[in-house]
């Protein structure tokens, strides 16, 4: 994890260099959500990207130089088995958190009710293959080969006052477990005010980046050219900017 406040006093420090302007608590928060959303939806793409190379043999696989496991590596700690609630309502599944669900993997179906239980691994399909299959006596789903697909709910679940994704499952399994990958939590620099109206870092409210420490670098670099944008300061933005460039042609040279 990256610490919030090393990344908030760092570029309040680059800013103020040269006087060139600064920004407050509220917008950096909002900085840091957009840049660390940034950053992680950058995975998936640039992990396709460096997979492509593994099968052709041209990506470096030496322990500590594949670029490929290293991208992996920083997805870890938002990937986790979650068992999911039925919510016989809307005839779905749901997760049972306010965490948001970034992508689905492996749906696991277990059925209960048989002897031996199973627990299927469940293909995920379309809304028009799943009609289809499910029509089809031929290609009808059982509990060794149950289908999925994915829709939001019409309903408030509680604690949640939007609607949610619900995945359901044909046959209806008794337990229903996902591989999935979660957003991070939006990072927060908390203060409290001080006695000359200053603001005064507070542990306590804050919460940090999720992101691998190895992402420092790209977090100051992208909140700063948000900020030069706030401050209205062209040299700004482009000096982030063609920093972020080079960084990121370092790393997938």
């Amino acid at each position: 994890m990256v610490n919030v406040n090393t990344v908030y006093t760092t570029v309040l420090y680059i800013l103020n260099k040269e006087q060139r302007g600064y920004i407050t608590p509220s917008e950096f928060n909002s900085l840091a959500v957009q840049v660390q959303n940034e950053i992680f939806e950058s995975y998936f793409p640039d992990g396709n990207q460096l997979n492509r190379q593994n099968q052709n043999n041209t990506q470096n696989d030496t322990e500590f130089f594949n670029m490929f496991k290293d991208t992996a590596y920083k997805l870890y700690p938002f990937e986790k088995d979650a068992e999911f609630t039925y919510d016989t309502t809307n005839n779905g599944w749901y997760f049972n958190s306010l965490n948001s669900i970034f992508k689905l993997g492996e749906i696991i179906s277990t059925y209960n009710t048989t002897n031996p239980t199973y627990e299927s691994i469940t293909q995920l399909t379309s809304r028009s293959d799943y009609t289809k299959i499910t029509k089809s006596k031929l290609t009808a789903p059982t509990i060794q080969y149950p289908i999925a697909i994915t829709t939001q709910s019409t309903t408030n679940i509680s604690p949640f006052s939007q609607s949610i994704l619900l995945v359901k499952v044909n046959p209806k399994p008794d337990k229903l477990t996902i591989n999935c990958i979660f957003t991070p939590s939006n990072p927060i620099w908390g203060f409290t005010p001080g006695a000359m109206g200053q603001y005064i870092y507070s542990p306590s409210t804050s919460i940090d980046f999720e992101l691998d420490i190895s992402e420092q670098t790209n977090l100051i670099i992208g909140i700063l050219k948000y900020a030069g944008v706030i401050i209205k300061d062209p040299e700004i933005v482009q000096a982030a900017t063609q920093e972020a460039q080079q960084v990121s042609i370092n790393e997938k040279s």
